[in-house]
């Protein structure tokens, strides 16, 4: 079709336009409301907004209601009935323009007037396995930086309202509304795609490949699965992964109103959040509630709290930081996840982590948010006295909601429709214990982790878990430099049962911390795989299970000992699910075995490989991120740029 495309369409307009150009216009009628003192006293960029203001439309009588503005991570371009005229990056953007003009039309209602802004954001499934999983962490921080200063580039606005769904772009609209400081802010999350009729959801879909290849499903299935998955046309994954545990956690912290996380994209209920979150808006500031009444220190310990208990996606150990961080507060350390997750039970049964397997919309019928913070309640493991973007405290809400028509109702009608009983989805303490549901995060030391990593333990097969809780595993490594390599071998065949697959060289140094989701995902869904185990300096998906430990730290380009590995070293895992203690250590060399101990010894007396390498297509944008982030406390510090810390040793 392009090849038939002629020059003269391209150099060429219709000599009707050329005659219908004009050089003025009457301008808009009215004038605009403004007093001696204000042009006496207001900068003149108040002023020249007021005429732009007047320019795009606004009612000229209006043009002195209180201004507030409404960011988005919206992506493509849709046709007044929904239908495509250009993608998105992802589903999870498609649909948030539709929650901005909620949004606007009742602020407008309400005699305010809304400004819109927009950031748009990647997609992690869709750069899976490219270059592009190089830019993915990175861009968090970037777009952060840009909403930022959207934000200041209002300067007469009261408020604003952040609306994003996903796996970057929500994480950096809350660490951007965390810099409001007096301002009150509140994150509208952009809900949940929903399960296909007949079909695979889309953590699944994404391993077609690895399945063809290995003979398990044919094209035609592929074909038909792939198509499917994205059942409906905007929202996160139907898995609890990154995107969903973002919304979870947002409204944990109190950014969001209480049960709109995780609601169905394109639904009323959906777009109701929208307009009760502009009121919202309007509320806190009649009460003079700024985002720093918002988030606390208080406010991040109940986000852990509620992540360890739906069981998240870790790479919020890289968000929740960040998000402290942004709003001045201390930035949680290993020790405080390690406690909080040794403390908090695990209640909610959902993909990836089982073990029926419900989906993100199940769990927002069954309850969502406020349904596990009353269980955290009952067991007196959240601080009810932080105060959320409604206005009242996290208590308060609680209390509507234990008492809410809203409850009942969506928990019957999720038994309607799917036959499913709410307390099968999120459970009490008690229940979630006899079912096996065990608490979510460990983080192993040892030789060849020295200053820790990160396994999501209770997504381990429990088919591989002794009767004492613990998994042992300990195998022969194969070390690769390059995740096109790792997935290239399992594809083929060239991984056998028991090997220990070490990934090095994409941490963020290497690779910018690539998520690997198609190396575990292909572990999971081959017959002998999962007695394979990962070690990497990288990142996982939410949606990644099994023996998958990430986060090795040192990298293997920051001098860590796992770039001293070699193939054939034997490598010892054990991971208590109990007690969430876990080790990774070099234990042999050859036919030699010996202790932790000696490992760490012969490790010191090696040279890194010499094969060491950066990607060979890792941007420059990147390598100057992992250099700031390094200086910045680095991935246990969030990823985040600490200002002060750079220009010391810039200075230094």
């Amino acid at each position: 079709m392009s090849e038939a495309i002629g020059i003269e369409t391209i150099l060429n307009s219709d000599l009707s336009l050329l005659q219908a150009v004009k050089t003025h216009s009457r301008g808009p009628e009215g004038a605009l409301p403004i007093t001696p003192e204000m042009l006496v006293r207001q900068p003149s960029g108040n002023l020249f907004g007021l005429s732009q203001n007047a320019g795009m439309g606004w009612e000229p009588g209006r043009l002195n209601d209180p201004e507030y503005l409404i960011l988005s991570t919206h992506g493509g371009v849709r046709a007044a009935d929904g239908t495509p005229i250009a993608l998105g990056f992802h589903t999870g953007h498609w649909e948030v323009g539709l929650l901005v003009t909620e949004a606007a039309r009742e602020l407008r209602n309400l005699h305010a007037t809304p400004f819109a802004g927009a950031c748009t954001d990647p997609c992690d499934g869709r750069t899976q396995g490219t270059d592009g999983m190089m830019d993915s962490l990175p861009y968090r921080n970037d777009a952060a930086v840009v909403l930022r200063r959207l934000m200041r580039s209002l300067p007469t606005r009261r408020g604003v309202l952040g609306v994003a769904t996903c796996d970057k772009g929500l994480p950096a609209m809350m660490m951007a509304l965390a810099s409001s400081g007096t301002y009150p802010s509140v994150l509208i999350p952009g809900g949940v795609t929903l399960l296909p009729e007949n079909g695979e959801d889309a953590g699944k879909v994404q391993t077609i490949g690895a399945r063809y290849s290995q003979h398990q499903i044919t094209l035609e299935y592929a074909a038909e699965m792939g198509c499917r998955a994205c059942a409906s046309p905007g929202g996160g994954c139907q898995f609890l992964g990154t995107a969903a545990t973002s919304q979870a956690v947002a409204e944990a912290m109190g950014l969001s109103l209480p049960h709109t996380a995780l609601a169905p994209s394109g639904q009323d209920i959906w777009l109701d959040a929208a307009t009760r979150s502009a009121r919202a808006m309007l509320r806190m500031t009649a009460h003079g509630i700024g985002t720093r009444d918002v988030l606390t220190d208080a406010a991040i310990r109940n986000a852990m709290v509620v992540h360890a208990a739906i069981g998240g996606s870790t790479n919020l150990l890289l968000h929740i930081p960040a998000v402290a961080y942004s709003a001045g507060l201390r930035r949680p350390t290993v020790e405080d996840w390690t406690h909080t997750n040794r403390s908090v039970p695990r209640l909610v049964d959902a993909l990836p982590n089982g073990p029926r397997n419900f989906a993100t919309v199940q769990v927002f019928l069954a309850g969502g948010v406020p349904e596990v913070m009353l269980q955290l309640r009952n067991a007196g493991l959240l601080d009810l006295t932080a105060m959320t973007a409604s206005g009242t405290t996290l208590g308060e809400n609680l209390e509507w909601w234990e008492q809410s028509d809203r409850r009942r109702i969506l928990k019957q009608r999720l038994r309607d429709l799917d036959g499913v009983d709410a307390d099968d989805v999120i459970m009490s303490p008690d229940r979630a214990r006899s079912t096996g549901l065990t608490s979510t995060v460990c983080f192993p030391s040892g030789n060849l982790t020295p200053d820790g990593s990160v396994i999501k333990s209770t997504s381990i097969d429990p088919a591989l878990i002794d009767a004492d809780g613990v998994y042992r595993h300990t195998g022969p490594a194969r070390v690769f430099l390059t995740e096109e390599a790792a997935i290239a071998a399992i594809k083929q065949g060239n991984i056998g049962e028991g090997d220990v697959m070490a990934l090095i060289c994409s941490g963020p140094k290497g690779a910018g911390m690539q998520e690997i989701y198609q190396i575990t995902s292909a572990l999971k869904n081959l017959q002998y795989c999962r007695h394979v185990a990962v070690i990497t300096d990288a990142r996982f998906s939410g949606v990644s299970t099994g023996a998958c430990i990430g986060h090795v730290s040192p990298e293997a380009l920051a001098g860590g000992p796992v770039g001293k590995l070699r193939d054939g070293d034997t490598i010892e895992i054990v991971i208590d699910r109990k007690q969430l203690h876990g080790s990774v250590n070099l234990i042999g060399e050859g036919d030699e075995c010996f202790t932790p101990e000696e490992g760490a010894r012969r490790l010191a007396a090696r040279s890194p490989r010499p094969d060491l390498a950066q990607h060979p297509g890792l941007p420059s944008d990147t390598r100057l991120w992992a250099a700031l982030v390094q200086a910045s406390g680095g991935v246990w510090g969030g990823c985040v740029y600490d200002v002060d810390a750079i220009l010391q040793k810039l200075q230094g």
